[in-house]
């Protein structure tokens, strides 16, 4: 005999119990899955539970079951959403899910908000009670439900009973497509998110990016919460392209702001350690304890001194001498000045830039140049001088002038001869004998006499220069100086004095008599000491054979000849015969101050003898009518007399 299989409906007020009868059997057995239980004991819950407990059954067969449905107490929210999980008779199949005792469901759908029931269920009083939460949908087999019996837009309002929990849902209206007739509302996770909208926390980001059959993206997808969206190739390659070069950049600038902090460290490091070698405290010590120095000699920062010289470029080079190179610079305060660069940095060199340093802070006078002060922070020393435009009495001498094509000297009377040759006496004369300490020179030469725009010398470069105490008449040291220059008999002996500055200043006198360098080639073609030569043409030849032609004629002849005698007593051989730089430096002062007439007017104007009550001698007209001897034969009487 085939089994039948008779579903009976028992109704209870609002619930139906489903009992399965096997044909030729005489009692009938309801068969529920653990758990179920009858709708009898249920009808009077209308609000269990507002979040699903722990240990809920999520299946049944093959369905899932979603909260706010439920096959347990403590696992749906209400009781329309309490479902029955029925299992078949042995070798039936699977179990079955059943809502309301009569309509098997297949699917369950929370965002769509609809049930999937069997066809060949029985139709159901479901749909007619007015308080149902179930609606029939156009589709056949398709059940519309509702969460709760209120519109949206009463729900909202009253936040208590508001079933959507979750933070990124939405509410949605249901209605019944027969009627059009409202139902309540459902609830649906945000555009964007996914889940369940009955639990707290339940809708989640959708990574769309891991979708791309549901979601469309023509480039690179990038996804963001709640959203994604969608770049191009070009234009990510060239975000790419710029973002990696401006961190590139950003990088790039931010060692090099590290490189430079750290050379920055080391530098300032090195410049305190130069200091302590260049012997900076004691400089410090010398020029503030020392009253007779300049108020104006200062210490400058290496900062200071590159950035007044471009950082030493060579574009700023004005002169290049034994112990350094000399830059043209320009302070903050505008004060234009020559930076003096030794060109060695041992010991020797050092102690001679402390020297000069020490020497120029002492001195003052319109014929020296004057120290604005030094550097101690480089390898190599700094001296900051006042700077002199119109280059060096050497190159005034012998060079011709730049602005010149016909590459001449330029012209140099006698008179501005007589006077740059009294500026130099007078400055040599000042440290030999005027300045708080007595300070030989060393290296007397027309290199180291400079000239200002209006042509006065100012006498430099105090390198080579020595302090003598008041009791010594000379010093013994290493010979230094420079070839033409040098005296002979310091060469000789090593033994330095005051008259070793007077033999070289007397080589000046003969430059600037004759106009010719320090060592020149003679008619022999032999290279020789102008020294030397003047000496031995003073003797020999004619004073217009061997001085400059510019200087003679317009009775000027005496005084070139007395500055040719005095020139020739300076580059005596033996010091004992040549005169001091104070007898020198007057006699070039009354040389200065002479008044001589031409030859020719005086032989006319001359009274007979006897005549002036003077024995002969001859005499002028002074500038205010009063009558006086005159210099020249006042001068060139001294010449005879013995010292």
């Amino acid at each position: 005999m085939h089994a039948l299989l008779i579903t009976v409906s028992v109704r209870t007020r609002r619930s139906v119990d489903t009992f399965a009868f096997a044909s030729g059997a005489t009692t009938a057995t309801p068969t529920l899955m653990p758990g179920a239980r009858n709708t009898n004991h249920l009808s009077h819950l209308h609000h269990l539970n507002e979040q699903p407990k722990k240990d809920c059954d999520m299946s049944c067969g093959n369905v899932s079951i979603p909260f706010p449905f439920g096959i347990k107490l403590g696992c749906f929210a209400t009781e329309p959403f309490y479902l029955k999980c029925l299992r078949a008779l042995p070798g039936t199949g699977l179990p079955v899910l059943e809502l309301n005792g009569s309509l098997v469901v297949s699917d369950i759908s929370i965002d769509e908000g609809i049930l999937l029931v069997d066809e060949k269920s029985e139709p159901s009083d479901l749909f007619s009670n007015p308080e149902t939460l179930y609606a029939l949908s156009g589709k056949r087999g398709v059940v519309k439900w509702a969460v709760v019996k209120m519109p949206c837009l009463h729900a909202q309002l009253n936040e208590s009973d508001y079933k959507c929990f979750s933070s990124h849902s939405d509410c949605i209206d249901v209605t019944d497509d027969g009627t059009l007739k409202r139902l309540g509302y459902r609830c649906k996770c945000s555009s964007g998110f996914k889940g369940n909208p009955y639990i707290k926390d339940g809708c989640t980001d959708i990574n769309e990016c891991l979708q791309p059959d549901k979601y469309t993206c023509n480039g690179i997808c990038h996804n963001k919460f709640g959203s994604y969206t969608c770049t191009s190739s070009l234009v990510l390659g060239i975000t790419i392209g710029l973002s990696s070069g401006g961190g590139i950049l950003f990088l790039a600038v931010f060692v090099a702001i590290l490189i430079r902090r750290w050379n920055r460290a080391i530098q300032k490091r090195l410049r305190k350690r130069y200091f302590r070698k260049n012997k900076g405290i004691l400089l410090e010590q010398l020029i503030s304890s020392d009253k007779s120095a300049n108020d104006s000699t200062k210490i400058f920062s290496l900062e200071d001194l590159e950035k007044a010289t471009n950082n030493f470029d060579q574009a700023r080079v004005v002169g290049r001498g034994g112990h350094g190179t000399v830059y043209k610079g320009i302070l903050i305060d505008q004060r234009v000045v020559a930076i003096k660069k030794s060109t060695l940095s041992v010991i020797s060199e050092i102690e001679e830039f402390i020297n000069e340093v020490s020497i120029l802070s002492q001195i003052n006078h319109r014929n020296v140049v004057k120290l604005h002060g030094c550097c101690l922070e480089s390898e190599v020393p700094l001296l900051v001088y006042e700077f002199i435009s119109n280059g060096t009495l050497y190159d005034l001498l012998h060079r011709p002038s730049e602005q010149n094509s016909s590459n001449l000297l330029v012209p140099l009377s006698w008179e501005e001869r007589l006077r740059i040759a009294t500026e130099i006496a007078g400055a040599l004369t000042y440290l030999h004998s005027s300045a708080s300490v007595s300070v030989l020179h060393r290296d007397v030469k027309s290199m180291n006499v400079l000239l200002n725009d209006s042509y006065t010398a100012k006498v430099s470069d105090f390198g080579a220069s020595r302090l003598i105490p008041i009791d010594q008449t000379h010093l013994v040291t290493a010979v230094q100086g420079t070839f033409g220059y040098l005296d002979p008999e310091y060469y000789y002996t090593g033994q330095l004095n005051d008259k070793s500055d007077v033999y070289s200043f007397g080589v000046i006198l003969v430059e600037l008599l004759t106009r010719r360098k320090p060592i020149i080639q003679n008619e022999h073609g032999e290279k020789q000491n102008l020294s030397n030569y003047f000496l031995c043409a003073m003797r020999e030849r004619l004073l217009e054979e061997t001085v400059d032609a510019q200087v003679l004629g317009g009775g000027r002849d005496e005084g070139v000849l007395c500055m040719a005698q005095l020139a020739e007593e300076c580059l005596r051989l033996t010091r004992e015969e040549r005169p001091t730089m104070k007898d020198v430096e007057m006699r070039l002062q009354l040389l200065t101050g002479c008044r001589v007439a031409p030859r020719a007017r005086q032989e006319e104007e001359a009274p007979p003898a006897g005549d002036d009550g003077h024995g002969g001698v001859d005499l002028v007209v002074g500038q205010h009518g009063s009558r006086q001897f005159s210099q020249e034969h006042e001068f060139v009487s001294s010449l005879r007399v013995p010292r």
